[in-house]
C-alpha cells in the first residue's frame, strides 16, 4: 500500500536495555503517527510536551533494542528481539521502521543463522511483525527475498532446533501473504509445507506414522499455512490442489493429535469453501465416508481422549461438519472501537487467526489502524474518532457497568432468599 514517508531527525548511540515490562506497553498504546490517541489523556499527561517526551523515550527504548540485536549475549538478543515484537505487535511504527527496516532485516537473518532455538524462533516471529507493519509493497518484498531462503533451509533441516523450523512454519505462511508478489513463487512455497504435513497422513491400514508432540506441532504448522495460501491461489491452481489433496486431507483426521485432527477439518472446510466458490455444482466422490468421519469426531466419546480436547474437537467439527454437508459458516463479530466486523467464511477466519497469531492483543487496535490489515479484511481507510467520541463511549461502558453490578446484586439476593434455610419451603 502507498504510504507518504517521512525523516525522522532523532538519533544517538544507546546501551543495552530491557524488553518491554506490561507497563511500557500500556504507557501509549497507539502510535504518534496514528489519528487514534485520546486528545483527553494527553492533556491530563501535560499536552503535547509530555507526548513528545513519552515518544522520544519510547523510539530511544527501541533504538536501544535495534542495536542489542547484535550483542554477544544470546541473553541480551533474545530480550532484545522479544522487546521488538511486543512494540510492533502493539503499536502502528511504519516511518520509524521504514527508516531502519534493512537494519533490522539483517538483525534477523543474523539471529536466524547463527542463534539457537528460542532467539530463532523470536527472530523468525518478528521477521513476520515487519511484514505487517510495512505491508504489501516493495520494501516487505525485499525483507522476504533476503529470509526466504532461510527460512526454507531452516524448515527442511531436520537436524535444526524443532522450536525453529516450528515458528518458520507459521511466520514463512504469512510472510508469504503479505509479501509475495509472485504466485509461482507462493506455489513454491506451498509445496515445502506440503512436503512436512503429508508426513502425518494414516497409512493405508489405517494406522497414523509414529511422531513426536513437537515434529507434530511442526506439520500442523505448514498444514495451517498451507491453507493459509489457499486463499490467494488462483482458480487452475485451486482445481489441482482440490483433485491432488483433497481425497488425502482426510487421512490427517486419524491423528492422535487433537490439534492436527482440528487444522485437518478446517482445511477441508476451506477447501469445500473455494471449490464450491468456483463451481456451485462442485460435488466430491467420498463425500458420505468424509460425513461419517466428521460426524463421528463431531460427537466423538473416545474414552482414552482428555475431556477438554474432546470439548474443543467436538466443537470444531460440527462446524465443519455443517460446511460440508450444507455449505454453511458459524459467523463471529469482531468489535473494535467504534466499529465491527464479521467473520463470515472459513478464508476470513483462516486469514484473521494467522493475523491474530502474531499481534495477539494487539489485533483489535491494528484492525482500527493497521492500514494494510484494514484493506485486507475491506474496512476502507482509518475511522478517525475524535475525543468527544471516546468521551461517549466511555461513558456508555461505566452505565454498563453499574446496570450490570445492580444486576448481579439482584440475582445474589434472590439467590439468597432461596439459599436461606429459615424460608419456609410452602412460600414456593
Amino acid at each position: 500500500m502507498p504510504r507518504t514517508k517521512k525523516k525522522n531527525g532523532r538519533g544517538g548511540q544507546h546501551g543495552n536495555v530491557q524488553p518491554f515490562s506490561d507497563e511500557d506497553v500500556s504507557i501509549e498504546t497507539l502510535s504518534h503517527c496514528s489519528s487514534f490517541s485520546d486528545t483527553a489523556s494527553v492533556a491530563d499527561e501535560g499536552g503535547e510536551a509530555s507526548e513528545d517526551t513519552a515518544q522520544e523515550d519510547f523510539q530511544y527504548k527501541l533504538k536501544g533494542f535495534i542495536d542489542s540485536t547484535v550483542d554477544k549475549s544470546a541473553k541480551t538478543r533474545q530480550g532484545a528481539l522479544d522487546g521488538l515484537k511486543t512494540a510492533m505487535a502493539t503499536r502502528i511504527l511504519y516511518e520509524f521502521i521504514s527508516e531502519r527496516r534493512m537494519t533490522i532485516t539483517d538483525s534477523i537473518e543474523r539471529c536466524l543463522k547463527k542463534g539457537k532455538g528460542e532467539e530463532q524462533r523470536a527472530a523468525a516471529s518478528l521477521a513476520c511483525l515487519l511484514c505487517i507493519q510495512l505491508g504489501s509493497g516493495i520494501e516487505s518484498e525485499e525483507v522476504l527475498k533476503t529470509l526466504k531462503p532461510i527460512f526454507k533451509y531452516i524448515l527442511a533441516d531436520g537436524s535444526a532446533s524443532i522450536q525453529a523450523r516450528q515458528a518458520v512454519a507459521t511466520s514463512l505462511g504469512l510472510c508469504t501473504l503479505v509479501a509475495e508478489d509472485d504466485i509461482l513463487d507462493v506455489h513454491a512455497t506451498m509445496e515445502c509445507f506440503e512436503n512436512l504435513f503429508t508426513r502425518a497422513y494414516a497409512r493405508m491400514d489405517g494406522t497414523c506414522p509414529s511422531i513426536s508432540p513437537q515434529t507434530s506441532q511442526l506439520y500442523t504448522n505448514a498444514l495451517l499455512s498451507w491453507a493459509l495460501l489457499l486463499t490467494i491461489c488462483t482458480a487452475s491452481q485451486l482445481k489441482d490442489i482440490l483433485r491432488k489433496y483433497l481425497p488425502k486431507l482426510p487421512k490427517l483426521l486419524e491423528s492422535e493429535d487433537v490439534n492436527m485432527r482440528i487444522a485437518a477439518g478446517e482445511t477441508i472446510a476451506l477447501l469445500f469453501e473455494l471449490a464450491r466458490d468456483m463451481d456451485t455444482d462442485f460435488e466430491f466422490d467420498d463425500w458420505d465416508e468424509l460425513c461419517n468421519k466428521l460426524n463421528a469426531l463431531a460427537t466423538d466419546c473416545n474414552k482414552h481422549r482428555a475431556k477438554t480436547d474432546k470439548r474443543k474437537q467436538r466443537s470444531v467439527f460440527r462446524d465443519v461438519l455443517k460446511a460440508v454437508e450444507e455449505g454453511d459458516f458459524q459467523s463471529e463479530t469482531i468489535r473494535f472501537g467504534t466499529e465491527r466486523m464479521t467473520i463470515d467464511s472459513w478464508v476470513k477466519k483462516r486469514t484473521y487467526d494467522a493475523f491474530r497469531e502474531f499481534v495477539g492483543s494487539g489485533m483489535n487496535y491494528h484492525l482500527q489502524a493497521n492500514e494494510f490489515i484494514r484493506d485486507v479484511f475491506e474496512l476502507g481507510p482509518p475511522v478517525l474518532v475524535d475525543s468527544a467520541t471516546m468521551k461517549a463511549m466511555k461513558i456508555s461502558r461505566f452505565e454498563r457497568h453499574l446496570h450490570n453490578s445492580a444486576a448481579f446484586k439482584a440475582r445474589t439476593k434472590a439467590r439468597s432468599k432461596f439459599r436461606d434455610k429459615r424460608v419456609d419451603v410452602g412460600e414456593f
